[in-house]
């Protein structure tokens, strides 16, 4: 996969308070990836963050949650702390926002699957061919972004140190299903050293990290 250029896009899936240690439906260590992400923002020309934004009656609330699909604590509700961006959460002042999941009837954990905005349409207008996706997390939202990218058409790589997953045996899942759908995996620290070497030889390796397997 060559140095990032300026049809490449990075995806921040989720990032959001309640998904944090100390949030409704915090993933563990989903903090750790904060840094890394943050590292990388300034390599792309095109940034995109997703946010689940429910409505306080969303479908998929429940008194008595089961923690999967369908049944889960109120979280990220429109206008609540635990909807926001963490504040060490760097934005890029031209980002694009994604809301997700603000039908009240229908969940949604693909950020393509946004009712406002037509992403797959937005990136096509940029010129995008590339996705890299970062975020939370990696056996929900994440998974099915990129899998929303690869059916629109896009190239996608995960950037695996930079997502985490709610639980193992989901997250071992999911990551066989991303490498089925031809999803490339690489590293925020491959992507960093890749754009560090090209700066000083102004040449665009390959960043050594990155593999189909």
């Amino acid at each position: 996969m060559d140095v990032i250029r300026p049809t490449d896009a990075l995806i921040v899936v989720d990032v959001q308070n309640d998904f944090l240690p100390g949030g409704r439906l915090a993933v563990e260590g989903g903090d750790q990836i904060v840094p890394l992400i943050n590292l990388m923002i300034p390599l792309f020309d095109n940034v995109v963050y997703t946010r689940d934004w429910h409505p306080a009656d969303h479908v998929s609330f429940a008194d008595e949650p089961e923690y999967r699909d369908g049944s889960w604590p109120a979280h990220c509700v429109q206008g609540t702390a635990g909807a926001e961006f963490p504040p060490n959460l760097k934005i890029s002042r031209d980002a694009l926002v994604v809301d997700k999941g603000d039908d009240p009837a229908v969940e949604a954990y693909s950020g393509f699957q946004a009712t406002s905005l037509d992403l797959a349409a937005w990136l096509r207008e940029r010129e995008v061919e590339r996705l890299f996706i970062t975020g939370l997390a990696t056996d929900y939202c994440v998974l099915n972004t990129a899998l929303g990218g690869v059916a629109a058409g896009f190239e996608v790589a995960l950037v695996e140190d930079s997502v985490r997953g709610v639980a193992p045996e989901t997250t071992r899942e999911a990551m066989e299903e991303l490498r089925r759908a031809g999803v490339r995996v690489t590293t925020a620290a491959a992507i960093s050293t890749a754009v560090a070497v090209s700066v000083a030889t102004g040449e665009e390796p390959e960043p050594p990290a990155t593999s189909e397997e």
